[in-house]
C-alpha cells in the first residue's frame, strides 16, 4: 500500500515500570459524573444514565509537555480525571465481567473550551468544537490494574501553580469504572487501545499561558503540564 503522505504515528501512552506504550485507538469522556461539578454546570445530579462524547485519539499529550494555549478560545479550563484504559474487547458486558476488561489506569486532564462547549450545548449542538480539539487530552503513564488494583476511592486533586483548585474522592463518582465500562459497551464494542476518562470534580476554571498544572490520584501518581502561548499562525510552535 503507498500513501499520499507519511502516515501519522500511532498515539501511545506509556505503560508505567516498563519499555511498553499502550496504543490508543478511542477516546470516551463521560460528562457530569461528579455531583458537585454537576452543580456547578447548572445541572441537578440524579444519576441518570451517563451520556458520553469522544476526543480524537491524537489528542493525547504526554505528562511534562509544555502545551501551547488552545485555539478559538477565551475560556481555557481544566478537568482532573481517572483514566480507565481498556485491554480486552467486549460488548454488552455484565457488572460482574466489567473491570476484566480494563487494562489499567492513569491521571488524565480534560482540557476544554468552555466558552465554546456552553455555546453549543445552549444552541443544541454537539460538543465537538468544545472538547475534541488539538492536545485536549493530556494523560501521565498508564498503571496496570494488577499493580493498582481497581480504584473505587482515593483522593483526586488539580492545582494550578501551586492553588489545589479541584479536591474530591473516587468514591464520590455517580458511575464508577465499571457502570462506565457497561454502559459503554451498550453502545460500542470496546477494544484494547480505548481510554475512558471518567469525569470531574467541581472547582473546574480557567487557565492562561505560563500556568503550571499539576494533578495526582492517590495510588496512581500525578501529572505535570505547562500551558505555553496560543500556536503562531504561520507554524505548528507554540
Amino acid at each position: 500500500m503507498k500513501y499520499a503522505f507519511a502516515v501519522p504515528a500511532v498515539p501511545s501512552v506509556p505503560i508505567a515500570g516498563t519499555d511498553l506504550s499502550f496504543p490508543v485507538r478511542r477516546i470516551y469522556c463521560v460528562g457530569r459524573n461528579y455531583a458537585e461539578h454537576a452543580r456547578e454546570m447548572g445541572f441537578e445530579p440524579d444519576r441518570e444514565p451517563p451520556f458520553f462524547f469522544t476526543k480524537p485519539a491524537d489528542a493525547i499529550v504526554p505528562d511534562g509537555a509544555t502545551i501551547a494555549y488552545a485555539l478559538a478560545t477565551q475560556n481555557l479550563h481544566h478537568e482532573i480525571e481517572l483514566v480507565a484504559a481498556i485491554g480486552k474487547e467486549g460488548v454488552n458486558l455484565e457488572r460482574a465481567a466489567a473491570l476484566d476488561h480494563v487494562f489499567g489506569y492513569a491521571v488524565g486532564i480534560d482540557r476544554t473550551r468552555r466558552d465554546l462547549q456552553l455555546a453549543a450545548r445552549d444552541k443544541g449542538r454537539p460538543w465537538d468544537v468544545g472538547k475534541g480539539f488539538d492536545e485536549s487530552a493530556p494523560i501521565g503513564a498508564i498503571r496496570r490494574a494488577s499493580e493498582s488494583g481497581h480504584l473505587e476511592a482515593g483522593a483526586i486533586s488539580l492545582s494550578v501553580n501551586g492553588e489545589v483548585r479541584q479536591s474530591a474522592d473516587l468514591k464520590q463518582l455517580l458511575w464508577p469504572v465499571a457502570d462506565l465500562v457497561v454502559e459503554l459497551s451498550k453502545l460500542f464494542v470496546l477494544r484494547p487501545g480505548d481510554l475512558i476518562y471518567t469525569g470531574t470534580p467541581a472547582g473546574v476554571g480557567a487557565v492562561k499561558p505560563g500556568d503550571e498544572l499539576r494533578g495526582s490520584i492517590e495510588s496512581l501518581g500525578e501529572i505535570s503540564i505547562r500551558i505555553g502561548a496560543l500556536r503562531a499562525s504561520a507554524g505548528l510552535g507554540a
